[in-house]
């Protein structure tokens, strides 16, 4: 494929010339000849910066080195330039201006200051959570992807074990974070928490026994899977579906045991007066007293013909 320019001599004798996309292919008997693709019309007509904007837009689809050659020789800069390195940057600059407004790294960084790291945790945490909303990818394809494949502001490289290590941080501070999250997302969007709506559900693992400390138990699946252990994940969530907490109690955790934990987990929040929204299996009497005790009130879903 290649951008040809034609001439035509007309009556007057004078010379038009025209610029035309084409190609070469064979006929019916094996011979090569021109197949027209578009017709830019009249060369005087199609500007140089036109030219360069559509090598440009054909730049696109071309590997990293090659392009940026390209964009070289337009811009008059030579063709002996050599791509050591590229990586995307947008969404993780995005990302990271979203969570320093959330003070995510001023909260970590208080949490950090007692502790010895020797690897930059806060910025590892942002690279899983980076990882998660762009291109979700276990733990070990993380060194892959942080340095090659995105630029992490303020993250060259990362290893394996120290994402490892960031994550037992993370489960050691969890409740603390949860709060500072939900707050500064509260303060940003300017949400109205008067109506929080709870609901659990299980996650089963492929192994086939319980684990020692108990967090991995046999359940009633809501996978269908009661062959394997599992935990229970319950989060609270905003009428607009924001999350407030999440908690992972055993595998062998009823929904009505799940709710005084939430209760006393969230007391000192001071959510001040809010409404819970839960289906009939939280709806125990000593379940709704202890969401009652704050002063809050309960929305619970019943079977119509049970209902009184």
């Amino acid at each position: 494929m290649y951008l040809r320019r034609i001439s035509r001599r007309r009556k007057d004798g004078s010379e038009v010339a025209y610029f035309q996309l084409a190609r070469k292919v064979r006929d019916a008997h094996g011979r090569p000849r021109d197949e027209i693709l578009y017709h830019f019309g009249r060369a005087e007509a199609v500007g140089e910066d036109q030219l360069r904007r559509l090598v440009r837009s054909i730049g696109r689809f071309l590997a990293p080195d090659e392009r940026t050659r390209l964009g070289a020789e337009l811009e008059g800069l030579g063709s002996d330039l050599r791509v050591e390195q590229s990586a995307a940057f947008g969404g993780a600059y995005v990302l990271d201006r979203l969570w320093r407004r959330l003070g995510l790294d001023r909260v970590l960084g208080e949490l950090l200051a007692a502790r010895a790291y020797g690897s930059a945790v806060e910025r590892l945490l942002f690279a899983m959570v980076a990882s998660r909303a762009l291109a979700p990818r276990s733990k070990l394809a993380l060194e892959r992807w942080v340095g090659r494949k995105v630029a992490i502001p303020g993250l060259a490289a990362v290893a394996v074990h120290n994402l490892y290590r960031a994550m037992d941080f993370l489960v050691e501070h969890g409740e603390e974070l949860q709060k500072a999250v939900f707050f500064s997302t509260a303060s940003l969007l300017n949400l109205e928490v008067d109506l929080l709506f709870l609901d659990t559900t299980s996650v089963y693992v492929e192994i086939e026994d319980e684990d020692d400390d108990g967090l991995r138990r046999f359940g009633h699946s809501k996978d269908h899977r009661p062959d394997r252990p599992q935990v229970v994940v319950a989060l609270a969530v905003t009428r607009e579906g924001l999350p407030v907490r999440c908690w992972t109690p055993p595998g062998n955790t009823a929904d009505a045991g799940i709710v005084e934990g939430v209760q006393r987990d969230l007391a000192g929040w001071r959510l001040n007066r809010v409404v819970w929204v839960m289906d009939r299996g939280m709806a125990g009497r000593s379940q709704r007293a202890a969401l009652q005790r704050g002063g809050g009130h309960v929305i619970v879903g019943e079977k119509l013909r049970a209902g009184s």
